[in-house]
């Protein structure tokens, strides 16, 4: 999907969600299948232990797959989240996360989706979370 037919409606989407502009998050790039979500970990996004917390980390792997998933919509469709499992396999530590998400098989009625979470801390990034998915395709008024 490129920018020009698509990719307003993807930017457009992600800048009315709040709670990714209350985190801080940005697109960083998107294609079909593809997407690419990043968010500064914040003083007031990190747990007792100084790491950034697994509730921030899940928001934005969900959010990229969701939108990787949005991106094999025709118009006019939404996808919304089903399900989706988290394994955190290591500390949330550095200055921002990076969030990948993935479609592994878009469906008429379903769409299964994976996100890779990295953090990133001087300039080096390590695999935070994996996330495995399923959004349903919606009509919204």
């Amino acid at each position: 999907m490129s920018e020009q037919m698509g990719g307003d409606r993807l930017r457009d989407s992600f800048a009315r969600q709040s709670l990714m502009t209350t985190l801080g998050a940005q697109m960083l790039s998107h294609s079909p299948g593809r997407c690419q979500l990043a968010a500064p970990i914040l003083p007031g996004m990190r747990q007792q232990h100084g790491a950034g917390h697994a509730g921030v980390t899940f928001a934005l792997g969900d959010t990229a797959a969701g939108y990787a998933a949005l991106s094999m919509m025709p118009e006019g469709r939404e996808v919304m989240t089903a399900e989706m499992k988290i394994n955190l396999m290591s500390p949330a530590l550095g200055e921002r996360l990076l969030a990948t998400g993935e479609v592994v098989r878009a469906g008429r009625r379903l769409v299964v989706v994976r996100a890779e979470v990295a953090a990133e801390r001087a300039g080096e990034r390590v695999t935070v979370a994996i996330l495995q998915g399923t959004m349903i395709p919606v009509d919204l008024p």
